[in-house]
């Protein structure tokens, strides 16, 4: 099939939704699809707002319409709801083609976080986003049911997976690290709820790996903390090899990429029992989830690390891509039942 993928996160970015549509085109690619991937980083772009480190496209649809008569898909996948995503909407329903959406990020609960928007206004205008669309993929079982009690239709399971041959157990680098090393791995912003890890009493070394809007705050007022910045997607595995625990402080994540490939390093993790982790992470042997974080974070040093990598090895991308290739066959079914197909090139 050719296969389109629209974001608005894209290189140079490094999260998540970066990592894992990064991954899904490498599967599809060696299963034989011909896929266009679709970024900011083709359009004019300014600063997002309150993240200017993140780039977004300025008035795309002229381009991104030409882009896709050109590649002529099969399929349409809107992966983001940013200025890239509504302007792939626009162009499907203006040409009645059928589409697929995922919800990556928990936007309500980011800007209610940020006191930008209410919760309840911001899922007003997902639905409305998300509306036309043939199936909305998403990566737990636990945001499937959230966002269906909030009046969401089609919504469909999307897992995640991990690179285990790349995240795998090392031998670490021990030298000048104060044990035991607690790990942070991700953006540094309000709605990760790092401080909650930052400013825990325990023993040992605190490292945190990642760059965003609160870094110098925090850097300032937890001058004991490692912040190490950001680390490109393959440096990372050396960085989990280093830590004696995972720690993942966020309430709001929609699955944490990043939990799966500390599991895969062998590290067990410490976690809030919500959304996210409880989907991800088996309590009591790949890590701990508990309100008080700090006993999380202690009783994990206890976990077995053979134990945390084995359950790890449950996830993989070639699984999380066949699902991903259901969803589109949906809305290619659609299609056809409704007597279209996707606009051939000229």
């Amino acid at each position: 099939m050719r296969i389109a993928i629209v974001s608005d996160a894209g290189a140079p970015q490094v999260n998540g939704v970066v990592n894992t549509l990064h991954a899904t085109q490498q599967a599809l690619e060696q299963a034989g699809h011909i896929v266009l991937m679709i970024t900011p980083a083709s359009f004019r772009t300014f600063a997002c707002p309150t993240y200017p480190e993140i780039r977004l496209a300025y008035k795309p649809f002229a381009k991104l319409a030409a882009a896709l008569r050109n590649f002529g898909p099969d399929c349409i996948h809107i992966s983001t709801e940013g200025p890239m995503g509504l302007a792939a909407r626009r162009y499907c329903i203006k040409n009645k083609l059928a589409f697929t959406t995922a919800y990556h990020t928990r936007f309500p609960e980011y800007l209610s976080a940020r006191r930008i928007l209410p919760k309840a206004l911001t899922y007003r205008l997902l639905r409305w986003f998300h509306g036309p669309s043939k199936v909305i993929m998403v990566p737990t079982i636990g945001i499937k049911q959230a966002l269906e009690e909030n009046g969401f239709d089609n919504v469909a399971l999307w897992g995640r997976g991990v690179d285990t041959a790349h995240f795998k157990p090392r031998e670490p680098d021990h030298a000048c690290i104060r044990r035991p090393l607690f790990l942070y791995v991700g953006r540094v912003s309000v709605e990760k709820n790092i401080e909650a890890f930052l400013k825990l009493d325990l023993p040992g070394t605190k490292w945190v790996i990642g760059d965003g809007p609160q870094r110098e705050a925090l850097e300032r007022r937890y001058p004991d903390v490692c912040f190490l910045g950001g680390k490109a997607h393959a440096e990372l595995a050396a960085y989990y090899n280093c830590a004696d625990v995972f720690v993942f402080p966020s309430k709001t994540d929609t699955f944490g990429l990043v939990l799966a490939e500390a599991m895969a390093c062998g590290v067990p993790v410490a976690a809030y029992p919500v959304e996210g982790p409880i989907d991800v992470v088996v309590n009591g042997r790949s890590g701990i989830l508990s309100d008080d974080l700090r006993q999380a974070c202690l009783d994990a040093l206890e976990l077995d690390r053979e134990e945390v990598r084995a359950l790890a090895l449950a996830y993989s991308w070639e699984t999380a891509t066949q699902q991903f290739l259901q969803h589109l066959h949906l809305a290619r079914r659609h299609d056809a039942a409704m007597g279209k197909h996707q606009l051939v090139r000229p």
